[in-house]
């Protein structure tokens, strides 16, 4: 079953770290909402890669951003009502829409969305220490946090994922399990646990002599900690930078890294369909002249699928890539793993490989050199 991601691409203010795109103020928010009803509906721009979709169940549907709280209870909800006359949602459809905390999360922001069917929140917290969040461009403080989260219980939605960021200025080993503490406390049923990354044309980029960052063998200490305060609390942590109490999976997330189908809709929304990906272009601007996806060649592959399967903790069956690709394992293969298990980065058991913590650190590293020994 395919999932459904929605690019919601306007938030209050620029976050120094963030590449995700998006642009400050609201004052386009109708016009995209009335261009993102009419693709849903008619599929006018994407319909070459999407067909026979609408006969399909949807399986999740993500509100992502940007900020899409930005829009109000009362737009999200209306465009999650166009999703369920358009598609056949499942009746257990996990729906989700990512929301910064802030004042305007009240009590009546969440029955909104729960009354239209969402069943899920992702709250953007990255510190529960106000100084850190400020350095970080938060508004909001850690009470606000905390705040929203009652908010969202009280109107029903329990299934709650906390943001929280490593690596940030002026980060220490005690401030990151004041922040993991105040996740679990508040009744955070996921984590998702970003290594703070300087990407380019960021401002933090252009000030990154200044930002007083930990250095790396800090911050790899404090994901190893991470991990392990984490799973002594009882959270699986099934994907590099994603914990859960069991059963909480973040099931739209957890179809990416399966290499399953999603249609994005939205300016810089990805898709995956029918073995091609696509995607709109990183303007809003031109998703509002109705321009079409880009074109992004085809998808699915066997290394698309192992690259993705090893960000999960069960890994990747090479049996199962072996028939279902028709790929021959090199000889080089065993020593490659073996080399790997022996200082602690994978497991490997004769058929399935999963990364360790410690693997993880340096993922596109291990993963690289496994699809090489696989058909080099």
């Amino acid at each position: 079953m395919p999932g459904l991601y929605i690019h919601v691409p306007f938030c209050a203010s620029k976050c120094p770290y963030c590449d995700f795109y998006s642009v400050v103020g609201g004052e386009k928010t109708d016009a995209y909402c009335a261009a993102a009803t009419d693709e849903l509906k008619t599929l006018r721009r994407v319909g070459a890669y999407a067909a026979g979709l609408r006969e399909r169940e949807i399986s999740t549907v993500y509100f992502g951003g940007g900020t899409p709280s930005l829009l109000g209870a009362e737009k999200l909800s209306a465009l999650l009502g166009a999703v369920k006359e358009n598609y056949s949602v499942a009746p257990n459809a996990e729906i989700t829409a990512e929301c910064n905390p802030s004042s305007s999360l009240s009590d009546g922001f969440f029955e909104t969305l729960a009354e239209a069917g969402f069943n899920r929140v992702s709250l953007g917290m990255q510190s529960a220490v106000d100084a850190e969040r400020k350095r970080l461009g938060r508004k909001a403080t850690a009470e606000d946090v905390a705040t929203a989260v009652k908010n969202c219980q009280r109107a029903g939605i329990d299934n709650i994922s906390i943001d929280i960021m490593l690596g940030v200025p002026g980060q220490t080993d005690q401030s990151l399990l004041q922040s993991l503490d105040c996740a679990l406390s508040l009744g955070a049923t996921h984590v998702s646990a970003y290594l703070l990354s300087i990407e380019p044309g960021t401002f933090f980029a252009k000030k990154r002599d200044a930002l007083n960052l930990p250095d790396e063998d800090a911050v790899c200490d404090r994901y190893l900690a991470m991990c392990d305060h984490l799973q002594k609390r009882g959270l699986r942590h099934y994907e590099i930078s994603n914990f859960c109490q069991p059963g909480f999976e973040a099931r739209h997330n957890t179809a990416y890294w399966r290499d399953e189908e999603y249609l994005g809709i939205g300016p810089a929304a990805h898709s995956y369909l029918n073995g091609r990906r696509f995607f709109f272009p990183r303007d809003l601007d031109a998703f509002l002249r109705g321009e079409p996806p880009v074109d992004d060649g085809p998808g699915g592959g066997w290394e698309e699928a192992v690259m993705l399967a090893l960000r999960l903790d069960t890994g990747v069956s090479l049996k199962e890539i072996r028939e279902t690709y028709n790929v021959a394992s090199s000889p080089s293969l065993p020593v490659t793993l073996q080399t790997y298990q022996s200082v602690g980065l994978l497991t490997f058991d004769g058929d399935r490989v999963a990364l360790t913590e410690q693997g993880f650190l340096i993922s596109n590293t291990v993963i690289g050199e496994i699809i090489a020994a696989i058909a080099p």
